[in-house]
């Protein structure tokens, strides 16, 4: 009842923060109460003003994620408010959409450390939309690749990122990420195509994936050999943008290594 509470005081106050202007209808001079009806909204929201009405007040059934897509529409919420009102209504809320372009401010930090630390950013099913000059020296141009199913389906490349004794742990920690992922996406195609294609190709992802792991994305130490430098212990840290949902991770040189001085040689080479 109390998260019932919740969303018809959220409807409520988003109601009466907007003006007739704001949605495209005429305004008037004769309101008794700040912003639009609950019939507009209603109207707006192509449903049942009885229904809104109800909403509002904490009762009826709960809403479909057709009729919350409406009341978004019609409420002209953001992105933050939209999926706080599908959570509100017990709704896995909508992916966001925002194409491939990078994150403006995890673009800049992953160019300002490129000589110095190997970066890239990827969307939050894993796929590779950046890199830096040095990541690019160290695994080559992975621009368009996943790395989720890179990592599920070639042997070569879990080798040279994870020595076999952490692989268990890094494959738990990407089907627990892409898990959380599709949980918040919905009834997103590109999350379910991910998933089957992965299923289908890796027994581990499959068994992993029924286990229903969920968790962010973590990034433990890494030690990568590079044949023109050699051993490169490394430490990772993992940045999500908060609008984008899109994850910068950088693998610094580990304290106490020699890894510092060897990503400054590897930043020599063309």
């Amino acid at each position: 009842m109390r998260t019932r509470e919740q969303l018809g005081d959220f409807l409520r106050r988003r109601r009466e923060g907007l003006t007739p202007t704001d949605v495209g209808l005429p305004g008037g001079s004769r309101r008794r109460t700040p912003g639009l009806r609950r019939d507009e909204v209603a109207g707006l929201a192509h449903m049942s003003a009885v229904y809104y009405e109800r909403l509002e007040q904490g009762r009826g059934p709960q809403p479909s994620a057709t009729v919350l897509a409406g009341m978004s529409e019609a409420l002209r919420l953001t992105d933050d408010e939209r999926e706080h009102l599908y959570l509100l209504a017990g709704q896995a809320p909508p992916a966001r959409c925002h194409g491939s372009a990078p994150d403006p401010g995890l673009a800049y930090v992953l160019h300002e450390v490129a000589t110095t630390t190997p970066g890239f950013m990827s969307d939050e099913l894993g796929g590779l939309i950046a890199q830096n000059r040095l990541n690019v020296l160290l695994f080559g141009d992975m621009v368009g690749a996943n790395l989720i199913r890179l990592w599920f389906t070639d042997a070569g490349w879990r080798d040279r990122l994870d020595p076999p004794a952490q692989q268990a742990d890094t494959s738990l920690a990407y089907a627990a990420d892409l898990r959380a992922a599709a949980g918040r996406r919905g009834a997103d195609p590109a999350a379910a195509t991910l998933v089957a294609e992965l299923r289908a190709a890796s027994e581990e992802f499959a068994a992993l994936w029924d286990r229903h792991p969920v968790s962010a994305l973590h990034c433990s130490g890494k030690v990568v050999h590079d044949p023109r430098v050699g051993r490169l212990d490394l430490e990772c840290s993992v940045l999500t943008s908060a609008s984008t949902r899109q994850r910068l991770l950088l693998m610094k040189p580990a304290p106490g290594t020699p890894a510092a001085e060897r990503l400054a040689e590897l930043s020599t080479y063309s």
